[in-house]
Formats: structure tokens, C-alpha cells, sequence
């Protein structure tokens, strides 16, 4: 088969892009500098200049594929500019699915998020609820929710064969993002405190790469699936830590009372010296969210069945920590 694939040099696209080569497939992908593109994936990958944020770029890429999946995305928190948040998640999915339906590819994979969910106020969600959109926490959160629900999901009721996928926080080799800078302070032992309730289902890049995959190959058009691991609070992610490591996870633990006036103080006396990973929710200079829950789901991507007609036996019920038992 042949795939065309957005944001192949990202996290999550690049593992994508590398499992696609492995299971035999033709991989056609996009990108803004195709020097270091070829650089991450030498001869094995066809490469075009472009970017989503120009129509125009997408269509010779996207000719003739069997499916496409669209990954790239624009990951920012706490920053002045954040009007490639409207560029990227919003328009450019927009030239992406609109490509794809002018085309006719028959089958498409696009990556939302478990952000769309917001703040759950500690319940445990699965892929029927959904947030009212009335207030975001951050620019991130706006721009996917409305990438989901006003761009995504309107276009797959007017026809276009499009599956959704969900990831909850990812970490693994190669993280740049939230979950890494409070794995790297911690593992430095400069993770002074963590919050009393905040809680994330995580999930290892990997397997957030094979479920994009297993929902192009067995994915409903139409359908949402979350792509998570078992939900912890951040305590007990950091013991298990603790445990694999032997590094002491931090003792001091506060509730989101106390980060939030930590945000205002550090705000005004630490702006240039933060000792903390830039919280998601409150887009400052705080440890984590100051929420109960960030979007927090248990339901497991291990779990579609669930979700599914139960005629198909093809799909196990339970997994109990990674999601190669799916095959």
C-alpha cells in the first residue's frame, strides 16, 4: 500500500513513517525542508517540499495514495505567538481532509487529541464524551477541539472515510515535550514538588505509532479511538519511577491551590529561572496542571472492542500495560 503522511519528521509521525517502511509499505511524505528529511530517513521515503498551510503543496504528494495520514501539528504552551496554533491545527487539517475528499483517497487517519476532552474534573471519559467547548485552558486545547469537532467530524458526515485518533500524553525516545522535561528534572533530582491529584493516561510513542496504523488498516470511518495507557496521578507515576530507577521521587507534594499561587509568584520574581516543566493548563511557570485532570481517560486504546461491533474476534479485550497484545 501506499501512504502519504504529514508530519513525518515529528515524534509520533517519524515512528509512523518507520513502522509504515517496516510492514513492506510505500511511504510518500511532506515536508519544509526536505534536507532534513532525507537526513532521517535516507532513499526509503519520497519526499515533497510543502507544508499543510499551503493547499496548493498537498496535492501532487497526495495523488495516487491509498491512504494518508495526518499527523503534523502545532505543539505549543505558554508562548506570545499563537497564531500558527490557527494555521497549523485548523486550516492546515482543514487543506489536508479537503485535499483528500477532492481526491478521493479512500481511507485517512488524522491525529487529534485527548485535550479536546479538557479538563474532566477527575471522571474517567471514553470516545462518546465531549467537552462543550466554552472555555479552553490553553491555545493547544482551542485549536485541536476545533480542528476535531468543526473541521474533522463535519467533513466525515458529508462523506470523507476518515478515522480519529486520540493519544493521550506520549513519552519514549526522541519526547520533547511536557513529559519529558518533568522525567528529565526528575531523573536529575530537580523535581522539587508534585501535585496531590493531577492525573494523565500515558502512552509510549510506539504504540501510539501501531494504533495509527491499526486504525488505518481496521478502523471504522467515522469512528474515534482513544490511543492511551492505564491512567495515574502523577505520585504514582513518579514511585513507579522511583522503583524502575532508584532515584527518589520527590517528597514535597501540594495541591493545585498551592501551584497556582506559585504560577502568580513565579511569574513575577522567577520569569527568566523556572525550576518547574511548563504546565500545560496554566501556561506559566508551575510543576503541572493545576487541574484535578488533564484530559484524563481510562479507557485503553487496547480496548476498541469495546467501542465495536462484538462480532469482530479480531480484536482482543484487554491488554495489561503495552499494546503489542492487540495483535
Amino acid at each position: 500500500m501506499k501512504y502519504f503522511v504529514t508530519g513525518a519528521t515529528g515524534f509520533v509521525g517519524g515512528r509512523v513513517v518507520r513502522q509504515l517502511l517496516e510492514a513492506g509499505h510505500e511511504v510518500v511524505i511532506l515536508a519544509r525542508n526536505p534536507v532534513k528529511a532525507s537526513g532521517q530517513f535516507g532513499p526509503s521515503v519520497r519526499i515533497h517540499q510543502g507544508d499543510i498551510t499551503e493547499k496548493e503543496s498537498l496535492r501532487k504528494p497526495m495523488e495516487g495514495v491509498d491512504g494518508v495520514f495526518h499527523i503534523a501539528g502545532w505543539y505549543k504552551i505558554g508562548v506570545r505567538d499563537k497564531s500558527q496554533g490557527q494555521r497549523i491545527n485548523i486550516e492546515g487539517t482543514r487543506n489536508v481532509l479537503e485535499t483528500m475528499q477532492e481526491l478521493g483517497i479512500p481511507k485517512g487517519v488524522y491525529t487529534s487529541s485527548v485535550v479536546v476532552y479538557s479538563d474532566t474534573h477527575g471522571q474517567l471519559v471514553d470516545e462518546t464524551y465531549r467537552f462543550d467547548g466554552h472555555t479552553f485552558l490553553n491555545e493547544y486545547e482551542r485549536t485541536k477541539w476545533v480542528a476535531h469537532y468543526q473541521v474533522a467530524e463535519p467533513m466525515i458526515e458529508a462523506g470523507l472515510p476518515l478515522v480519529i485518533v486520540q493519544p493521550g500524553p506520549v513519552y519514549g525516545p526522541g519526547d520533547t515535550n511536557i513529559v519529558h522535561a518533568v522525567l528529565a528534572q526528575y531523573l536529575q533530582r530537580k523535581l522539587p514538588l508534585l501535585p496531590t491529584v493531577t492525573a494523565f493516561s500515558f502512552v509510549h510513542v510506539d504504540d501510539v505509532a501501531r494504533g495509527h496504523i491499526l486504525a488505518m488498516e481496521k478502523g471504522r470511518p467515522g469512528e474515534c479511538y482513544n490511543l492511551t495507557g492505564d491512567t495515574y496521578t502523577l505520585v504514582e507515576t513518579m514511585r513507579l519511577a522511583e522503583k524502575i530507577t532508584g532515584v527518589p521521587a520527590p517528597r514535597l507534594k501540594a495541591s493545585p491551590a498551592v501551584f497556582k499561587t506559585l504560577s502568580v509568584t513565579m511569574r513575577v520574581s522567577s520569569r527568566n529561572s523556572c525550576p518547574f516543566p511548563t504546565s500545560t493548563a496554566l501556561n506559566t511557570c508551575v510543576p503541572l496542571p493545576a487541574s484535578p485532570t488533564w484530559a484524563t481517560t481510562a479507557r485503553r486504546a487496547a480496548n476498541w472492542a469495546t467501542s465495536l461491533a462484538p462480532s469482530r474476534p479480531a480484536w482482543p479485550k484487554r491488554c495489561s500495560t503495552r499494546w503489542s497484545c492487540w495483535e
